[in-house]
């Protein structure tokens, strides 16, 4: 027996440390721009490990996420192009060659420094957007914020890969949180130049260096650092004089950050300029979903000559080397242009050209209308009575007793017992009703309009009920009088909706429902009244759930009585002076259920196939 048990609890250890060890999932990917600072936040469900590598050459920095899954929705880029920021494009991918880990590359238009900031089960790498930004002391905060939780999240800091003078400045050029692993120098000066103090620098420690003539117009710097290494005083020099640092083997080039930017810019220029000479293809693209027209405009800004165009100095025409064109007959789409760009609006074509969801949206009007009286007492004219005290005793004697009785009530009224005395002594003319009804009505009703729509496309559905009547026209004098007409009175149920399917796959609806009802009629020569409800509202909805959109509950209560004063409130016998009790109650509910359904979601690519078929 105590073997089965410790098998049972190993098979329960077992199962929880997988459950803890699992893989995390991402949650949401936002990318938001706070002022000079752009900011990719990546929640997760649980703590994870982020590394990051910030890669010069290709203007990219790399994010890479450890023991960390996403759904299909999650990997789709991020076009922030739009932003004034420093980044244009974020692609999230599964890392290649290994099975549960992420990676997002984030594509720069100038090299920027930036750093990683973890907030329990969040990650935000943080961009600056102008060289200057991140002061020292905020990046050395967020080092020791990094180190602190290091032993949870074991991330790595750049770190030289040895201590040669290459390696040293090759991680000194490189943005973000450093470890410095220099010789340690002491440097106390007091109004010196900025060249004199790099020179101490690099001939303390043994690397050529270039100093811009920019430089020599800085004011002096007065400086007392003791007993550390050098190049985290460089470093902190160049953060000082907003320079900018640039390696080439063994030799730093410094330039001020201003004069840094110009130069990319002109380096960008011409490299844009020189895709002109790159040879051009053509490739023909099908289209299946999205219309070539819009496909065009997004397109149009990639280009080869509207990319040199937007990159280039005023003042420099640049022709239209790269063209796309549509053959409406075939919907297909016509792109010439270099390698590169081609591969891009590929990317761009398979992203956008897919399946438009269809929204199912059922919905439930459920009406219910419950009434109830009651009616006990005397009816209308209660007892009545009259007293010939003169009548001849002879007349008394011949009719002394007549008396007939009725327990059968007439058509249209309530009577259950009714009785007449003609002659009863002096008494003639005795006449009551006793009325005693009881009334119960309970109805529902329920309306299921069901419609289908394309995604952010608006769609309406009504069914309407008409009644008819006749109606007399009015008498005039001296006129033949004319014969009745026909008119009708028009009452229905409506359903507008636009929905929108959100990128988490959940739907957002405009919705406006009007209810029409007849009422009880009273006069048949007179229309019948209608009553209308309605419903306009915005709301959120998973998708497949059910949601109450609207609802109304109207209840009412009366009684009426009447009689003749203080005779119909004697106690036995009050109830023969006043009428009969009538109390009455009603309640009127109605309730309205919105259902949205996406019925393609495999096809639109709103599911994870891989989870989906995992029974996830």
């Amino acid at each position: 027996m105590y073997k089965w048990i410790y098998i049972l609890l190993f098979l329960f250890n077992m199962s929880v440390a997988s459950a803890i060890d699992g893989p995390a999932k991402v949650k949401s990917i936002n990318f938001i721009q706070d002022g000079e600072v752009s900011k990719l936040i990546v929640d997760f469900d649980k703590d994870v490990f982020a590394e990051r590598t910030h890669i010069k050459d290709d203007k990219q920095i790399i994010l890479d996420l450890k023991n960390v899954t996403a759904d299909k929705k999650f990997l789709r880029g991020i076009d922030t192009s739009e932003f004034s920021g420093s980044a244009v494009f974020v692609s999230p991918y599964k890392k290649p060659g290994s099975k549960n880990d992420l990676r997002l590359a984030i594509q720069l238009r100038d090299n920027v420094r930036s750093f990683i900031e973890k907030k329990r089960n969040r990650i935000v790498l943080h961009l600056e957007n102008r060289f200057g930004v991140f002061s020292k002391k905020k990046l050395e905060k967020s080092d020791v914020q990094l180190s602190s939780t290091s032993k949870s999240t074991n991330e790595k800091l750049n770190i030289p890969k040895s201590g040669s003078i290459e390696d040293i400045l090759e991680n000194l050029t490189l943005s973000g949180v450093k470890r410095y692993i220099g010789k340690k120098i002491s440097i106390n000066v007091i109004g010196v130049n900025y060249p004199e103090l790099l020179r101490m620098i690099a001939d303390t420690s043994g690397f050529n260096i270039i100093i811009d003539d920019d430089i020599n117009g800085l004011r002096p710097l007065t400086l007392s650092l003791t007993n550390i290494p050098w190049d985290q005083a460089l470093d902190t020099i160049l953060s000082l004089g907003n320079l900018v640092g640039e390696k080439h083997s063994n030799i730093l080039t410094i330039k001020t950050a201003v004069k840094a930017r110009a130069q990319k810019k002109i380096e960008l220029d011409q490299r844009n300029m020189n895709k002109i000479q790159e040879p051009m293809v053509t490739k023909i693209f099908p289209l299946s979903f999205a219309t070539p027209a819009g496909i065009i405009n997004i397109i149009g800004d990639y280009l080869t000559g509207a990319v040199i165009a937007g990159a280039v100095s005023s003042g420099q025409n640049v022709e239209q080397v790269g063209t796309a064109k549509i053959d409406e007959r075939t919907n297909n789409l016509i792109v010439r242009d270099t390698v590169e760009v081609i591969e891009r609006i590929k990317k761009i074509i398979e992203t956008l050209d897919t399946e438009t969801p269809q929204i199912l949206i059922q919905s439930k009007i459920v009406e219910v209308n419950e009434s109830y009286e009651l009616r006990a007492g005397l009816g209308a004219g209660g007892l009545s009575a009259s007293y010939d005290p003169i009548q001849s005793s002879s007349t008394i004697g011949d009719n002394s007793g007549t008396f007939s009785f009725s327990s059968a009530p007439t058509k249209g009224a309530p009577n259950i017992i009714a009785g007449t005395v003609d002659i009863y002594k002096r008494l003639t003319g005795l006449d009551f009703a006793l009325e005693l009804m009881e009334s119960e009505t309970k109805g529902r009703i329920v309306s299921s309009p069901k419609i289908i729509t394309q995604n952010n496309q608006s769609a309406s559905i009504s069914t309407e009920d008409v009644k008819y009547f006749l109606v007399n026209p009015p008498a005039q004098a001296g006129a033949v009088n004319q014969p009745p007409t026909l008119q009708s009175v028009p009452a229905g149920i409506s359903m507008k909706v636009t929905p929108r399917v959100t990128n988490d796959g959940s739907i957002s609806m405009d919705i406006s429902i009007q209810k029409g009802s007849f009422q009880a009629q009273a006069d048949p020569t007179q229309p019948p009244p209608t009553s209308t409800s309605n419903i306009e509202t915005k709301v959120l909805v998973a998708n497949g759930s059910t949601i109450v959109v609207g609802g109304m509950f109207t209840t009412s209560s009366g009684l009426s009585e009447s009689g003749i004063p203080f005779l119909k409130d004697l106690p036995l016998i009050g109830w023969l002076f006043r009428s009969s009790y009538n109390p009455n109650s009603s309640k009127n509910e109605l309730v309205v259920f919105i259902t949205p359904r996406v019925i393609n979601q495999e096809e639109a690519g709103l599911v994870n196939r891989d989870s989906e078929g995992l029974g996830i």
